[in-house]
C-alpha cells in the first residue's frame, strides 16, 4: 500500500501541460480517458474508472477537441496545468487537410453521408490559390452542425444522431493566420492552415469549395501544431504515456503570484552573485 501511495503521490505531483498523439478513430475525450487509465494503473490504482468525475485522484483535461476522424497533437493539462488550458484553446493551431472536390457530406468530412455532388472540372490551381486569399485574416465562419458545440447542454452531433433537428449556430469571427495550397490533384487537394481558437477546418473546406462553385469534404485531417507543441517534436505516442516520459516532457505551470512575491522577499534578504542572478532569470523565463 505504501508503494501505491508513493506512486500516486508522485503522479499527483505533476503540474503543467504536455502534448500527446491522438490517433484516428477515438474522440478526444476517449483518448484522455485512456491516458488517465494508463497513468492510474501505473500508479497502482486498482480498476480505475476515468469517466467517474467525483473524487478523482488525478485532475486532467485537454486544450481543444480534435475530431474523431482527425489525428495529431492533443495538448493535455495535468494537475494545476488544467488551469492553463484556456490559453491553449484560444491560441494558434496548425493543420494539414486532404480534401476531395465534387462530393459534400452532412458531417463535412469522410465519416458522413454524401448529400450533394457537383462538378469540379472548371477549377484551376490558379483560381484555387486566388480564392484562398479571401479566407485569410479575420473572417466569419458558421460552425458545422456535427460538432462539439452544445445546444441545451447537449452536443449538437449527439442530437443529430438521435434524429433531432438542429439549427446551425450563427456565423462568428475567426482568425486565419496563414493558408496555403500544398498539392492540387483534382479531385483531391491538400492545404495547410494556421488558425486561432474556435476555427473549423471542415467548414473552411466546405466554404472554399462553395466559393469555387463546387462542393468538397475532408478526407484526412492532421493537427500538426498547437501552441508551442509540434507533432514531430512533442506529441507522445501511447507507448510513452508513462510518468517518466510525461514528467520529462512537461511544461510546468508558472508560479502563483503569492509564491513569486515571497521569492522576491527572500532574494532581497540575500543579494545574489551575478551567476545566481542569471539562474533566477532563467527560472522565471521557464
Amino acid at each position: 500500500m505504501a508503494v501505491q501511495n508513493s506512486s500516486l503521490s508522485k503522479l499527483q505531483s505533476l503540474n503543467g501541460i504536455f502534448a500527446i498523439y491522438k490517433k484516428q478513430g477515438p474522440t478526444s475525450a476517449d483518448v484522455l480517458n485512456t491516458l488517465k487509465k494508463a497513468l492510474l494503473k501505473e500508479a497502482g490504482v486498482a480498476n480505475p474508472n476515468p469517466r467517474k468525475r467525483k473524487k478523482q485522484p488525478l485532475k486532467i483535461g485537454h486544450g481543444g477537441t480534435l475530431d474523431s476522424n482527425a489525428y495529431g497533437v492533443l495538448v493535455v493539462g495535468i494537475g494545476e496545468g488544467t488551469k492553463m488550458l484556456t490559453t491553449m484553446l484560444a491560441g494558434s493551431k496548425k493543420y494539414r487537410a486532404v480534401a476531395e472536390f465534387g462530393k459534400a457530406t452532412d458531417t463535412l468530412d469522410v465519416t458522413g453521408n454524401v448529400v450533394e455532388e457537383k462538378s469540379y472540372d472548371h477549377i484551376t490551381k490558379e483560381a484555387f490559390e486566388e480564392k484562398l486569399k479571401q479566407f485569410t485574416g479575420e473572417i466569419m465562419q458558421v460552425p458545422p452542425l456535427y460538432s462539439a458545440l452544445k445546444k441545451d447542454g447537449q452536443r449538437m452531433s449527439v442530437l443529430l444522431k438521435q434524429g433531432q433537428e438542429v439549427e446551425a449556430k450563427p456565423a462568428r469571427p475567426v482568425t486565419v493566420y496563414s493558408l496555403s495550397l500544398q498539392d492540387f490533384s483534382p479531385p483531391y487537394f491538400t492545404i495547410d492552415v494556421e488558425c486561432g481558437g474556435g476555427f473549423y477546418v471542415r467548414s473552411l473546406v466546405d466554404d472554399l469549395a462553395k466559393a469555387l462553385s463546387s462542393c468538397a469534404h475532408i478526407k484526412e485531417l492532421t493537427r500538426t501544431k498547437q501552441g508551442q507543441f509540434t507533432l514531430e517534436e512533442h506529441a507522445l505516442k501511447e507507448d510513452r504515456w508513462t510518468w517518466t516520459d510525461i514528467s520529462q516532457a512537461l511544461q510546468p505551470c508558472p508560479k502563483p503570484a503569492g509564491q513569486q512575491k515571497n521569492a522576491k522577499k527572500a532574494k532581497s534578504k540575500h543579494k545574489p552573485t551575478s551567476s545566481e542572478s542569471e539562474g533566477d532569470n532563467g527560472d522565471q523565463n521557464d
